[in-house]
């Protein structure tokens, strides 16, 4: 059977079930009220702000060099150290999804009921600003996959905003931006399907929102109307049900391009001014989730697995030059997301993983070697950033 025969049949077996994770509703505080000043440890226990003996408040601990991962399968965040593991969680909300961290040492991540604003130098959460999309269209806070509220998220590169795409079960999505100094949503922009990825032009003047459910990129720009760009090399035959659809994307630094990663086949390099695209060849053979650039422009692509177990290959990491030229590197079991050390030599790949199959993990991978090694990272980790 051929590949688009095997994805056709395959198509109309899961169409109705839109690939979703079983859900469990998980009770949270109250959107947009401060938590209380503490973390909790990798063993759940509350460990209070650290205190100096005349009463002030000790300086926090350091954060230079940690990462920090959003816990899909959980409401916290885990800051992790990438040569020890896990070193505390801070409560975010439910089931956070995407994650950025800005200069200033906050960190944002997209929650099923508002977006988290994280001190990750006091390992504490200040706020929770809640969607102005209405909590009848998102649902209850649920956890899996398709559940209500952000997914990708995204900040401007003054940080002055921050952008979220927010899920809308059985609907079209919608663009939030938050004003990071009044924590207010300054705007909204509806988009297409289930955005699973948000990215800033690197002047900040556009927005691009990568729509999984519909096939296509949301171009917002600062001023004026949003433009809708199809990415569907493979064509949209089996809707909802169909595994060839774009998941996440990367601007190119040289140009400013998008780079879309299909099936470890396709690079779809879009134009966002013009909305053209070309597609070069790739060679993994694999279903992809995550991508990043490297500061050298490398580019990293996250293999989960294979569609077709008869004809794909399995997990991997494709580090793909800037000449187009690719290594592979297997991967133990299905990942979804993936960022690089600031030097370029080390990537971690989150084990949280969208769909079956995750694990509470990263692994870490020497770029120059292609070593890999695991480590322990909170609960089903997905969004992660280098503080």
């Amino acid at each position: 059977m051929n590949r688009r025969a095997f994805l056709g049949a395959l198509a109309v077996t899961t169409a109705t079930a839109a690939v979703a994770c079983t859900p469990s509703g998980r009770e949270e505080p109250r959107a947009g009220n401060p938590t209380e000043d503490r973390a909790e440890n990798p063993a759940g226990n509350p460990t209070r702000t650290p205190r100096a003996e005349d009463g002030r408040t000790a300086s926090p601990p350091a954060t230079e060099g940690l990462l920090l991962v959003t816990d899909f399968g959980a409401d916290t965040v885990t800051f992790v150290d990438p040569a020890t593991g896990p070193a505390a969680s801070v409560k975010a909300g439910t089931a956070p999804y995407g994650l950025a961290v800005g200069r200033d040492g906050r960190a944002w991540a997209a929650a099923a009921e508002g977006v988290a604003v994280i001190d990750t130098r006091a390992r504490r959460r200040l706020a929770l600003v809640p969607y102005r999309t209405s909590a009848a269209r998102l649902g209850p806070p649920t956890h899996g996959e398709y559940r209500g509220g952000g997914m990708g998220i995204a900040l401007s590169p003054d940080g002055r905003h921050v952008h979220v795409g927010v899920n809308v079960p059985g609907g079209n999505g919608v663009l939030e931006t938050v004003d990071t100094t009044t924590l207010r949503t300054t705007r909204t922009v509806p988009v297409g399907r289930s955005p699973f990825d948000v990215d800033v032009s690197r002047d900040g003047s556009e927005v691009y929102v990568t729509n999984h459910d519909s096939f296509d990129v949301t171009v917002v720009p600062a001023q004026g109307r949003p433009r809708r760009i199809e990415v569907a090399p493979y064509g949209t035959e089996g809707g909802l049900g169909s595994w060839l659809k774009p998941h996440y994307a990367a601007v190119r630094p040289s140009d400013g391009r998008l780079l879309l990663p299909f099936e470890g086949e396709k690079l779809v390099v879009v134009d966002p001014r013009t909305g053209r695209s070309t597609i070069e060849p790739m060679t993994a053979n694999t279903h992809q989730h995550g991508v990043a650039v490297a500061p050298d422009g490398t580019v990293l692509v996250v293999g989960t697995g294979p569609v077709d177990p008869a004809r794909d290959r399995g997990p991997s990491l494709t580090v793909r030059a800037p000449t187009g030229r690719e290594r592979l590197i297997g991967l133990d079991g299905p990942h979804e997301d993936v960022t690089v050390s600031r030097d370029g030599r080390t990537a971690y790949v989150t084990g949280g993983f969208t769909r079956d199959g995750h694990w509470d993990g990263i692994t870490v991978v020497d770029l120059r070697t292609g070593a890999t090694r695991r480590l322990p990272a909170g609960r089903r980790p997905l969004g992660i950033a280098v503080l």
